[in-house]
């Protein structure tokens, strides 16, 4: 016997399998939103994925454009990714897993105080930060597994659900080791059921072998001194150069460290809480992602001034704030001329409406907002700093419209936060063009290169 289906169950079966739909498809977009919401990764010492986007690492698969995405449910050792998957979180860039003694290159590392750098381009509420490492005889010519590593982390560094800055360091105390070791290094996210994982292929002599990149930088160059106050001054130095990248300069009072900028590109740093009428003798180095340091620059020696009184007096308002060129869809360069203070002006504070948009040093006369929306008035305003904290009054306020969103000769728009997108959509972002996987409006951190589960490659 046939069944029959009348027209009011054909409506109902219809509403039911359209509602199921909707349902699956909401479900999805959360997830892709949970998972879009926090990417970093490990930067200095250089891990196995920051090598592939470097080009020291090569045949590395498409992790050498989203090193940021190697995300896995946390919990690690007891969950986690799967044996043999470490490496590439869970099997997404299954490049990653190839193991053997020679496959990756590797950074010089030393026992004892080591500093990791983490890159995260988008920061997220934070539970806590592992770090693992290898034992001693584990077989580097076989899949990375639990058993390779000593399972009690050397490094644990609890965040209590804060947020990390875009550019995050723990420093920990490494163990002693000898050869080619692995460390693996977990960021684990607080309100998501997901952490991140790194692994970094290190040598610490004695037994390994041979690591890929040991050319240290050259020496900074023409290292000076400037705005020297009673518990104050301002270091510049000329640019160094690598085989591969500089990633970072070390700043030394005397031979001890007090500051590592938090990239190769800053030339300046401002030194603060000296003594005064003190004299002082500072150095700079250069280092690479494999953890090379250059020789010292030239040695900058200086005395500060006696401090009679307290410094109360604030720099003048800075003046001329203007726009810098012609605004782009995301972008408002700005300049300004500068202020003037009893001591000496260290830096200059730039404000969008009420809110700090950045802050630049004493001697930087200009400033770039970036992450604007397309066809925006914005305003902003400046204030100068002194080492003392006294801030300047406001500089005249100048108003600014972001540009229009443009398009490429081939008609995909610049991709642009707070924008609607729907699936097969095509962008372009950095030179490249990027489809859009599944429909969304668009975030600050979202950006083609850190979401690939909203965007594909063309």
């Amino acid at each position: 016997m046939s069944t029959i289906i009348l027209p009011r169950q054909t409506s109902l079966y219809k509403w039911i399998i359209a509602s199921s739909m909707i349902l699956v498809m909401m479900i999805g977009m959360m997830l892709i939103a949970d998972r879009a919401s926090a990417h970093g990764y490990v930067e200095a010492p250089g891990g196995r994925a920051a090598l592939c986007k470097t080009g020291v690492n090569t045949d590395c698969g498409q992790v050498m454009y989203e090193p940021q995405s190697l995300e896995a449910p946390k919990g690690f050792p007891a969950a986690g990714p799967a044996d043999g998957k470490i490496a590439s979180a869970g099997g997404a860039f299954p490049k990653l897993d190839e193991q053997s003694a020679t496959r990756w290159a590797k950074v010089n590392m030393t026992a004892g105080t080591n500093t990791f750098k983490w890159t995260i381009s988008a920061r997220h509420a934070t539970t806590s930060w592992k770090y693992y490492m290898t034992k001693q005889n584990w077989n580097p010519n076989a899949p990375l597994t639990r058993d390779s590593f000593d399972l009690t982390p050397f490094c644990n560094v609890n965040y209590n659900g804060a947020q990390p800055p875009a550019s995050y360091t723990d420093t920990c105390n490494v163990p002693s080791r000898t050869g080619y070791q692995v460390i693996l290094a977990v960021w684990e996210i607080a309100d998501t059921a997901n952490a991140f994982y790194n692994v970094i292929d290190v040598d610490f002599g004695g037994g390994g072998s041979t690591p890929s990149d040991t050319a240290a930088p050259t020496a900074p160059a023409n290292a000076v001194v400037s705005n020297v106050a009673t518990t104050s001054a301002s270091l510049s130095w000329g640019a160094s150069t690598d085989n591969v990248a500089v990633t970072a300069y070390k700043i030394y009072n005397g031979s001890t460290l007090v500051a590592t900028t938090s990239n190769g590109s800053t030339l300046n740093y401002n030194i603060t809480g000296l003594t005064a009428n003190t004299a002082y003798t500072f150095t700079v180095k250069a280092v690479d992602a494999a953890g090379n340091t250059s020789a010292a620059s030239n040695a900058v020696t200086f005395t500060t001034t006696a401090g009679t009184t307290t410094d109360t007096t604030a720099p003048t308002a800075p003046s001329g704030l203007q726009v810098n060129g012609t605004p782009s869809s995301t972008s408002i360069s700005l300049k300004w001329n500068a202020s003037s203070d009893n001591v000496g002006v260290t830096g200059y504070r730039v404000y969008r409406g009420t809110t700090l948009a950045g802050t630049v040093s004493g001697t930087t006369l200009t400033y770039s907002a970036t992450g604007l929306t397309a066809n925006t008035a914005y305003t902003f305003t400046v204030r100068a700093i002194d080492a003392a904290g006294n801030e300047s009054a406001n500089s005249n306020a100048v108003n600014a419209t972001t540009a229009a969103a443009t398009t490429t000769p081939g008609g995909a728009a610049a991709w642009a936060p707070n924008v609607a997108y729907t699936t097969g959509t095509l962008v372009t972002y950095n030179g490249a063009t990027y489809e859009c996987r599944q429909p969304h409006t668009s975030l600050v951190g979202w950006e083609p290169t850190n979401v690939p589960s909203l965007w594909l490659l063309k």
